[in-house]
Parts: C-alpha cells; structure tokens; sequence
C-alpha cells in the first residue's frame, strides 16, 4: 500500500502552493491559482452535500479537457465519492449506458453534450450540472437542488464570513485501499468493461511521477490528451496539479498545427503524447529535409552528419516550446523508423508501457536511460512483471503484472474479472519478453485495439458487431491503414441472393452500409470505406479471426 493518502495529496498541494498559478484554459484564457481552485472545490462540496452524495457514491463527469472538468474531478475525490469520467466522443446511448450502469447519482456535463441525451434514460441521477458554470441543467424531483442553487453564493459567503484560507481545507477521510475512479474502457452495453481503481492505484501513479521530478512548482504543462483516459489523467493532471505545477488545458483536437503553435506558447515542462503525434510531425517536418540526394550525400560524411543531426535535433525541440526535459511517449508501439531516427539525433524522448487496468503505468525509463526498441523498466517498488513463457529473456510470452497498480476488478463484471486475473497477477494480453535489468520489449499485442489520432482507444470489436448486422454483410474486419479505418467485409452471398440481386450491386450496398454505421458511431470510429473480401477470414479453433493476418503493414 502507498504510505501517501490520495486525498491528502491534494490538501497538501493547495496549501503549499496557494499562491501558484495551478489551471488554465487555453482557448477561453481563464485562469485559476491553486487557493482559488481549493475554493470552487469547497463550493461544490457544499454542492453535494446539498443533494444528499455520500461517500462512495459515483458521481459522472463528461466533457473536453477545461478547468472545470479539472475541478469537478477534484472536488469528487476530496468528497469521498467516486469519479465516473466519460470520453467526450462517445455517443449518447453509450453516454446513458455508462451512467446507469455505473450507479451514477449526479452528472456534470457541457451545454452541447446535455442536448444530444435523454433523461428518461438518466433515471438514476438526481440532478445534472453544466460544465461552463456549474449551474442545474435538471433535476429529478422538485426543485430543491434549484433553490439551493440560487443561493448557493450566499450560503458559501455565510459558512466562510472571511473568505475560505488554507486552513479551512478538510476533506474526507478514506484509505488508499477504497473505490476512487471507474473508467469505462467503452461505451457500447455489450463491451463496455468499469475498470475499478483504487485510490491506492492513482496514488502510486501520482507518487511515481512526483517521487521522479516529473514536474516542480511553477512548471509549465500543456494537457492534451484526453483526461477521461488513464494516460493522459495521471501525468497531464494529477502528477502536475499535486506537484504545484501550471497546467494550461488545450480543449481542442491536437492537431500537430495547433499542438506546435500551443507548444511555442506554453513552453512545456514535459510532453506526454501518443506516437501518432510525433510521426506526423517526423512525416511532415523531417522527412523530407533528410530525403533530398544532397542531404543523403553529406548524412554518409563523418562529422558532417553529426552538425546535420545537432542542427535538427535543435530545430526539433524548439519546436516543442525548447524549454521541456523529456517527451514521454505511450499508448501504442513507436513507428521503428521513427524512433531509430530520433534516438541516432539523441532527441530527449522515451516510451513507456501501461494499461488503464493499472491506472495506467507498468514501465518507464527516463529518456537518457531508455534503450531502443523496449518500453522502458518496471517500476521497482511499484509493479512486478512476469512473462508466460519458460525462457522470459529469450522466448516471446504473455505479459503478465501485479503490483500498486493493478484495479481492484471490473464493476459489476465478476466474470471479466476472473477471465484477466491469475492467482493474484493481471493478464495484459500483450506479448513481449524481459531482459535481466527488469526492462519490457513488446513484440506484439494480443488486444486488437486501435488507438485514435487523439488518442481515444477504439476496440474494432465493437464496430464490427455493428457492421455484421448490416445488410448482405457475413462478416467483417476494421483495420487501420494509413491512418484512418478501413472494414474488411466478407458478404453474406446467401442473402444477396434471396432477394434477387446480383454481385454488382454490392459496392453501392456497402457504401450505403458505411453511411449507416457512422450514423452510430463515434466520430473517431469512423470507417472510411468498406472493402470487400472473396472469402472467409481465417480463423483460430476457437472461431476468432486471426488478426495479425490481415492487420497494414
């Protein structure tokens, strides 16, 4: 068990930094200091005890990255209640899904994403509350919730008469060992798996990156990757807001134009990204610097190809705001050619390993002690890996971890629990080896998942289920290619027939089925063209397809 409570870990980063600059919004330029966060904090908690939240109950948080979101988080934690955190891009049926079958008794969301839901099928919250300033957009019965509201400022203003200080911060007492976060790892009712953290597992991530000097007071960050997933939630926000630091909140899509010009402003301390960020950026902005034949000529030349590769490592990393120590790279494997180039030019990056089952870090090595090709080096005092394998050094096996970090299980899903759990170890599902300094090299990932230019996790499971439902439609496959996702479609040849068609019109009957399915999908799971497939896709004996068959290369 980590000796660090969670929750004290943010009384104390309040108090100590009162005065620091801790949330920022990068479109909107509002800005709040860590007292005047401790301050909303309060206001909420006041919120909730209004609307009768006791500790333990789950409370249903959606929406971009925003100072608010940042605080509503916060103010849920130090409660004593659970934080249920929903990707922003999930549709509304899954949005309903998640918040009912979390048990979620209140729901924070922005104006836009309100509209698209129904509340019939919200029937186990009592109130919902916007984003942009915290107001009642509903409530379940009465108007309670609306009276205290009115004069919520008021109330606040008479419980604190002098203003709310450092020493008015309390907040609830609850061990490490208790529910603090559910993080749903998709929406769709028959996939959809409630990762339960602990506080102990977000403990162990936050202590881990405060315990390595990921940040210090006052340092800069730019958050950017989606705080609804484990990645981006524990070392674009809790390491930083417990390490005193300033995070600037982007709320756009990063596209590599925004990012840079973001990056430039900012000036980041650290950068956590997903790889497909930065091979674009080499894509565009490198390659084809170092393509020309001149330029190949004089990389051949000793010396010379040393002030070559100086002169773009520094253009490199000006152009990542020139002030961070390190970009720490996750979510994905790195593009080979990539990472060989950006190690040879000894850009400060490294890649590290995790899972939102361990909330979400199982390796990291900084970038100066990183070696090519792994995915850094177990946490020592945190996790324990082994491989399902009798050679581990030399013979690829399954991944598997125990440790600080492993969930507590998946909500209400004994059976998916049982299916990843081992006699106390987790099963990754990714395969890899281990070298005798405790360092993980992937060699390939069991889990089919597909990881979003904004690094949303997309399970193709769940749109092929869709897809197979369609018209003429046997069975299919989502791949990616290139960057966006392509369906691989056997057709159902049998019905085509039954209804007196023939073979050409399947190419208009598939397009129509594309339009349909991203009609129920969400934007990032978007198929960009059906292709179709002459025979059956080769399967394993228990009837899985075999992936790897068919996956881009």
């Amino acid at each position: 068990m980590i000796k660090e409570n969670f929750i004290q870990l943010f009384a104390d980063s309040f108090k100590k930094n009162w005065e620091l600059k801790a949330l920022s919004d990068y479109v909107e330029k509002t800005s709040f200091t860590y007292g005047e966060v401790a301050t909303e904090v309060a206001k909420l908690h006041m919120l909730f005890e209004a609307c009768h939240i006791k500790q333990g109950d789950k409370i249903a948080l959606i929406g971009r990255n925003t100072s608010s979101w940042c605080i509503v988080y916060i103010a849920t934690i130090t409660y004593g209640a659970v934080i249920v955190p929903i990707l922003p891009d999930f549709n509304p049926n899954d949005v309903h899904h998640i918040v009912s079958h979390s048990d979620s008794v209140l729901l924070f969301t922005t104006d836009q994403i309100w509209e698209s839901l129904e509340e019939e099928k919200l029937a186990g919250i009592k109130g919902a509350f916007s984003l942009t300033d915290f107001r009642c957009i509903y409530q379940k019965d009465g108007e309670t919730i609306q009276k205290f509201m009115a004069h919520h400022e008021k109330a606040f203003k008479t419980k604190y008469p002098n203003g709310y200080h450092i020493e008015d911060i309390h907040y609830a007492k609850r061990s490490n060992s208790e529910l603090a976060l559910i993080s749903y790892t998709s929406g769709t009712t028959g996939f959809s798996k409630g990762v339960m953290l602990s506080a102990n597992n977000l403990a162990g991530n936050t202590v881990f990156g405060l315990t390595t000097k990921l940040y210090s007071p006052g340092d800069n960050c730019l958050c950017f990757l989606p705080l609804a997933h484990a990645y981006g939630c524990a070392f674009d926000f809790l390491t930083p807001i417990n390490a005193g630091a300033h995070i600037t909140l982007l709320s756009k899509i990063p596209t590599p134009k925004i990012l840079l010009k973001a990056f430039e402003e900012i000036k980041p301390k650290l950068i956590c990204m997903v790889p497909l960020i930065l091979e674009k950026i080499y894509k565009k902005q490198i390659l084809p610097k170092i393509s020309s034949s001149a330029i190949k000529l004089l990389l051949n030349v000793p010396f010379v190809n040393e002030k070559i590769y100086s002169k773009i490592r520094e253009t490199l990393v000006q152009s990542f705001g020139g002030n961070f120590s390190q970009i720490i790279i996750g979510g994905a494997p790195l593009n080979k050619e990539v990472e060989e180039f950006l190690y040879k030019i000894k850009f400060p990056f490294t890649v590290g390993y995790g899972m939102t089952e361990c909330a979400p870090l199982i390796s990291y090595s900084r970038w100066d002690n990183f070696i090519p090709t792994s995915a850094g080096m177990v946490l020592h005092g945190y996790m324990e890996v082994k491989i399902d394998s009798d050679d581990p050094y030399n013979k690829v096996g399954e991944i598997m971890v125990r440790g600080e970090h492993v969930m507590m299980g998946y909500y209400k899903n004994p059976e998916a629990t049982a299916a990843i759990m081992r006699d106390g170890w987790l099963l990754t599902g990714d395969m890899g080896k281990i070298d005798a300094e405790g360092n993980i090299y992937i060699r390939g990932r069991s889990k089919s998942m597909i990881l979003g230019a904004s690094g949303q996790n997309i399970y193709p499971e769940e749109i092929e289920a869709k897809l197979n439902n369609m018209p003429c439609v046997m069975e299919s496959l989502v791949i990616e290619r290139n960057g966006k996702l392509v369906a691989l479609v056997y057709p159902d040849y049998d019905g085509l027939d039954s209804v007196d068609n023939t073979q050409e019109v399947l190419p208009a009957i598939m397009d129509e089925n594309r339009k349909n399915l991203n009609k129920i999908v969400a934007p990032y799971e978007q198929i960009s063209s059906i292709e179709l497939y002459p025979n059956e896709f080769e399967k394993t004996p228990k009837k899985s397809i075999k992936r790897y068959l068919y996956q881009a290369h």
